[in-house]
């Protein structure tokens, strides 16, 4: 799991009658994060500073919710509880956490009136713990479906893995909500390419995060979050269509020290995973 690297914490809140909910991912102090949009249609919160070359290099927490837009709200009440535990970037006001948001759209699958917001995203912090999270139908993969291509979509879900060389650890978890069908090892033939518009457009969308223990800078980050990525193309077919909202935050904690590329190779293994995973009756398969 993704809590494999030390002092991270993930906690859920769901509403199983509405099927839609979110996620929080607790970073411990000093995390260094980047991250990158590849999905024609996001809808995220925070991203502009994930870019390198920006003053702020930490990242407190990363929220990943249902609810598309409106769920982006459940960062406010994360941005409450990071304040309340002295979780922020260090200002003469106090301090000022750094809460990245990214959502995906769960409205047609459940109640559409019912959205992750801050009280959610609150209660998500309360329930956070450093052992395995609970995995499939909760949080953010609540109301998550995969294969929209196809006509026929089925469940989605949350999944998590995370891969290890020696001391150093790469982790990712998963909201499966994609447009393309799950695939194994790019070895079996995905659904055909479409050649007209779906009816149900905007509809999808993965969300993902890795976190590494490596000692890594923002940019190189950056190019894990693009690793996160290849980890997609590998268990989506297609990844990142234009009706999807595919982002992916990369974190490393600076445990150890770490090559950026070996890290990187490690994520696009840790990240394609988790996809399969979150997928009941899914591909399947080892990371890889």
């Amino acid at each position: 799991m993704i809590t494999e690297v030390a002092g991270i914490r993930i906690g859920h809140w769901t509403d199983e009658i509405a099927r839609t909910g979110c996620t929080v991912v607790l970073l411990p102090e000093g995390t260094v994060g980047s991250g990158e949009v590849r999905g024609g249609a996001p809808a995220t919160r925070e991203f502009d500073l994930l870019a390198p070359g920006r003053l702020v290099e930490r990242v407190d927490a990363v929220v990943l919710t249902g609810g598309s837009a409106f769920g982006l709200a459940a960062a406010d009440g994360v941005m409450r509880w990071c304040e309340e535990h002295g979780h922020g970037f260090p200002t003469r006001g106090g301090v000022v956490p750094i809460v990245v948001a990214m959502a995906l759209f769960d409205l047609a699958t459940g109640d559409a009136s019912v959205r992750p917001g801050a009280v959610e995203g609150y209660a998500a912090c309360e329930a956070a713990t450093g052992g395995p999270p609970a995995l499939g139908a909760v949080g953010a993969g609540a109301g998550a479906t995969v294969g929209n291509i196809t006509g026929a979509p089925r469940p989605g879900g949350l999944g998590s893995t995370s891969v290890r060389d020696g001391d150093l650890v790469v982790g990712a978890i998963a909201a499966v909500n994609a447009f393309g069908e799950v695939v194994a090892r790019g070895d079996e033939p995905g659904p055909e390419p479409f050649a007209s518009a779906p009816a149900a457009p905007f509809e999808s969308t993965t969300l993902v995060v890795v976190a590494t223990n490596g000692a890594l800078p923002k940019t190189a980050c950056l190019a894990v979050a693009q690793g996160g990525h290849d980890g997609l193309a590998r268990a989506l077919d297609p990844p990142h269509s234009v009706y999807d909202g595919d982002a992916v935050v990369a974190v490393a904690t600076g445990a150890v020290e770490a090559r950026p590329d070996h890290v990187r190779g490690l994520a696009v293994r840790a990240v394609a995973a988790a996809v399969r995973a979150a997928v009941p009756g899914g591909a399947g398969g080892g990371a890889g």
